[in-house]
């Protein structure tokens, strides 16, 4: 089976889908492996490093990726790159699958698109869940970013001059990405708090040393899915009521909010910035599905009513080392069950991991609650 590593063409992606480390071990399991020249080199994987374990290097994506039995992705195929691959090919990468408009083309170009936001949340799965790697990532990298724009220390100082009280760090939200969020503004020195509509995730978040502010409601916010889910209007209005009151102390505070398939719910109104103290800082981690916040802007940092607001959309981008060492690892974990001695590629749909993250087959597309919410664009 040959395997094909493109180059991601968006202009903040610098993760690669395959290292040096999984193409090994691709190889090794009888699977040929060829990389667009500088796949990897934005993430600090030169193509030498490829090449010295046994990968064959194509000069652009159609010349990679035509006879291709496998692609390995990180963003979704666009519509100039899904021309470019034969049908009868198996895709796996991230699809976006709640707002990408090539769904239903994916199904009539008659390719495999396996969605890794779809690998369910079991334990065999744990090592394929891109979703977790990269949020780990995000949730790291967002306090930094805080830090770099906050002009003030995040611990505790005392000098011959005075005492600087540490940080107040406010987490919206405790899933992958705000725990790690919570644990390093911890190592830093910060006092945290964080809220999340999940009353499970109080355990979590001092088991970290923050302190957990929590809405009282009747039903249970989290789905089946272990994802936090949309509440009715009374909880929303004493949730804004309560998270005013913190935001209002808060030096920063990071939003990690998000409701599979929806727009990211508004927790940081704008008189709530207007209400915290100048200088504070926001980074808004939800900024590509709309935003905790909605002054937050895409892909800036922008100041309004003195609050720094950091809307990153693809944070786990900015750290792309480990972030496609870790994506890379997941998805070889994915694919490798499938492998057989011979190296072909065997999908069973049996699987319930396979079965869950498969979106089409054999000119069939097999989730149609997508196309119906709006994927197909």
């Amino acid at each position: 089976m040959l395997i094909a590593v493109p180059a991601e063409t968006q202009s903040n992606e610098k993760r690669v889908a395959a290292t040096p480390e999984t193409v090994k071990k691709f190889i090794a399991a009888g699977c040929d492996v060829v990389l667009e020249k500088g796949a990897g080199a934005a993430a600090n994987y030169p193509d030498a490093d490829y090449v010295g374990q046994g990968v064959r290097l194509a000069d652009d994506f159609a010349s990679a990726c035509g006879d291709a039995d496998l692609l390995l992705k990180v963003r979704p195929l666009n519509a100039e790159e899904l021309k470019q691959v034969k049908r009868g090919a198996t895709v796996v990468g991230l699809a976006s699958p709640f707002n990408n408009p090539l769904l239903q083309q994916y199904a009539d170009a008659g390719i495999s698109c396996f969605c890794m936001e779809m690998v369910p949340r079991i334990s065999r799965a744990q090592s394929m869940d891109v979703l977790s790697s990269q949020a780990n990532i995000a949730g790291y990298k967002s306090v930094l970013l805080a830090m770099e724009h906050y002009q003030r220390f995040f611990p505790m100082l005392m000098t011959a001059a005075g005492t600087v009280q540490p940080a107040k760090v406010l987490v919206m939200g405790a899933g992958v990405a705000g725990l790690q969020a919570i644990a390093t503004a911890r190592r830093m020195g910060a006092n945290v708090e964080a809220f999340d509509v999940r009353a499970a995730a109080r355990e979590q978040v001092e088991s970290l040393g923050a302190k957990f502010v929590e809405v009282a409601a009747d039903a249970d916010a989290e789905d089946a899915g272990g994802y936090a889910k949309e509440m009715d209007e009374d909880y929303k209005r004493r949730q804004a009521e309560l998270i005013a009151l913190h935001a209002a102390k808060a030096d920063v505070i990071i939003t990690t909010a998000l409701i599979p398939g929806r727009p990211a719910p508004v927790l940081i109104t704008e008189e709530m910035v207007k209400s915290m103290k100048a200088g504070s800082v926001i980074v808004d981690m939800a900024v590509e599905m709309g935003g905790n916040c909605p002054l937050s802007e895409m892909d800036a940092v922008v100041v309004k009513h003195g609050v720094t607001l950091i809307g990153i959309s693809n944070i786990p981008a900015l750290m792309a080392t480990d972030a496609s060492s870790l994506y890379a690892r997941n998805l070889f974990n994915f694919v490798a069950p499938m492998l057989q001695e011979s190296g072909a590629l065997q999908i069973d749909r049996e699987d319930e991991v396979i079965e869950a993250a498969l979106l089409c087959s054999g000119g069939e597309f097999l989730k149609p609650q997508l196309l119906a919410s709006g994927g197909e664009g």
